[in-house]
């Protein structure tokens, strides 16, 4: 089973930009639809974005306009560039890819093992 591996994560100040990283280890991911998620302390974990192997973006209201998922050159890795962020951001975010056939609600085969983003005021 193929873990995803993130970076990116960080701490910024409220107004600032992070861009996380997702990969895959060589794997292709041009035919799955891949996804971010996140999670704060307490409550469950969130999709906030997702893009279609058909080039189609979904962005939860929350993020919308603010955040951009993209896939990479290489065919392994996929991207969430977050801008103005304020500290409702703040939660562990997690990378996801390829949805398990006729999933629904979706269920994605690889994850990655999360990674802090922490916005202060």
């Amino acid at each position: 089973q193929m873990e995803l591996v993130e970076s990116g994560g960080g701490s910024v100040l409220a107004g600032g930009s992070l861009k996380l990283s997702c990969t895959g280890s060589g794997y292709d991911f041009s035919g799955c639809t891949v996804a971010w998620y996140r999670q704060t302390p307490g409550k469950d974990r969130i999709l906030i974005s997702s893009l279609g192997d058909n080039g189609a973006t979904n962005y939860a209201a929350s993020i919308l306009g603010r955040f951009t998922i993209s896939r990479g050159n290489a065919k392994d890795a996929f991207y969430l560039e977050m801008n103005s962020l304020t500290t409702e951001d703040t939660a562990v975010y997690y990378c996801a890819a390829c949805l398990w056939p006729n999933s629904n609600p979706w269920r994605f085969r690889y994850w990655g093992q999360g990674t802090q983003v922490t916005v202060s005021s």
